[in-house]
C-alpha cells in the first residue's frame, strides 16, 4: 500500500541564506494534502491499523492530528469519529467534516473530548489515533529524512517545532537510521507552550499548569517522555520564542514563499529570520515548516494588529 503522504519540496531561502550567512533549507511539509507534516505519522498509524482489520478510526483532536485522521480514513476508505471540545475553532470543524468524518463536540476542554473518544472504543475494529505519543507515528514522521537524505544529505543542523514532541522524535529516528547522530536539532517553542524545554532544563517531564501562547499547536501541557529520553542520546537544543517572533515569521514567510503557515510553524521559522544563537556555527540548516491548519487571513490579520506588526 503506498503512503497517504507525498513527497515535499526541499527550497532554499537565498534571499536570507545571504543574509544571515547561512544555507536556509525549507522543507515543506506545509504542502501535505492535510496541511501539515502530521500526515505522515498518522497515515502510517492509520494504514497499520486497516491492514490488521480495523474498520473505524477514532481522534481526540481538532486540530492538525484530527484533520489528518479525518483525510487518512477517507483515502482508506474507513469510517472516522473524531471527538473535538466545544472550543474547538469553527474552521476546524468545517475542514473536518470536509472529509467525511464524523464530529462530536463534547466537553469544554481537550481532556473531556479525549474520555469521550475512549468510550467510542466499542471492539477490536476500532482503533485510538492519538495525536504525538506511539511509535507508528514516529516511525512515519521519520520518512521525512529519508527524503532529506535524497534532497541534499547530511545538513548541519535541523530546526524543527516541538508540540508533544511526536515530529521531534520521528525526525531523530530518521537521522539516528542514516547516521546523522552528530547533527543538532534545535527544538522551537513559544513562551506560554515551553514544556519540552523546561523539562530539558529541569531533566524531568515538566507539566504547564495552561498554555498561555497563541501557539495553540504547540499546547501540550506535558511533552512525551519518549522525546525528553532522545535528548540523553542525541543533541537537542530548545529554543523558546515570542508569540510576538513567532507571528513576525509567519508574516516574514507569507510575503517572502506566498504561503500561509500557523504560529507554532513560525516558532521554528523565527530561529532561521531572527538568526538564533542555538544555531551556532551550522552553515546548512533545515527548517522544517510544519504547516498547520489553524491559520486564516483574517487570524494572521488579527494578530498582526496584535502585536503592532
Amino acid at each position: 500500500m503506498p503512503p497517504i503522504h507525498i513527497h515535499t519540496p526541499l527550497l532554499e531561502h537565498r534571499l536570507l541564506s545571504e543574509a544571515i550567512g547561512r544555507k536556509i533549507l525549507l522543507k515543506m511539509e506545509c504542502l501535505q494534502p492535510p496541511g501539515s507534516f502530521k500526515i505522515r505519522g498518522v497515515g502510517y498509524l492509520c494504514q497499520k491499523a486497516v491492514e490488521r482489520g480495523v474498520t473505524h478510526l477514532i481522534s481526540s483532536s481538532a486540530g492538525n492530528a484530527g484533520y489528518a485522521t479525518a483525510y487518512a480514513g477517507r483515502k482508506l476508505g474507513v469510517k472516522v469519529t473524531v471527538v473535538a471540545p466545544e472550543s474547538s475553532s469553527p474552521r476546524a470543524r468545517e475542514l473536518i467534516q470536509s472529509e467525511k468524518a464524523e464530529l462530536i463536540i463534547h466537553g469544554q476542554a481537550w481532556d473531556d473530548a479525549h474520555v469521550r473518544a475512549q468510550e467510542c472504543l466499542l471492539d477490536e475494529k476500532c482503533a485510538y489515533v492519538p495525536p504525538f505519543d506511539h511509535p507508528d507515528l514516529w516511525t512515519g514522521h521519520s520518512s521525512l529524512v529519508d527524503e532529506l537524505a535524497e534532497q541534499c544529505g547530511k545538513p548541519d543542523a535541523v530546526v524543527l517545532s516541538v508540540g508533544g514532541g511526536g515530529l521531534l522524535c520521528g525526525v531523530l529516528e530518521g537521522m539516528e537510521r542514516h547516521g546523522w547522530k552528530d547533527v543538532p536539532v534545535i527544538a522551537a517553542e513559544t513562551r506560554g507552550a515551553d514544556s519540552f524545554a523546561q523539562s530539558v532544563a529541569q531533566g524531568s517531564l515538566v507539566h504547564l499548569d495552561a498554555i498561555t501562547s497563541i501557539a495553540q499547536s504547540l499546547g501540550a501541557k506535558t511533552a512525551s517522555q519518549a522525546a525528553l529520553d532522545w535528548t540523553f542520546r542525541h543533541e537537542v537544543r530548545p529554543a523558546v520564542v515570542s508569540d510576538k517572533d513567532a507571528v513576525k515569521a509567519c508574516l516574514a514567510f507569507a510575503e517572502d514563499r506566498k504561503v500561509l503557515v500557523e504560529p507554532a510553524c513560525g516558532a521554528s521559522l523565527a530561529a532561521a529570520y531572527d538568526n538564533l544563537r542555538e544555531l551556532q556555527d551550522a552553515k546548512t540548516v533545515v527548517v522544517i515548516v510544519c504547516g498547520g491548519i489553524g491559520v486564516t487571513l483574517n487570524r494572521m490579520w488579527a494578530w498582526k494588529k496584535e502585536f503592532g506588526l
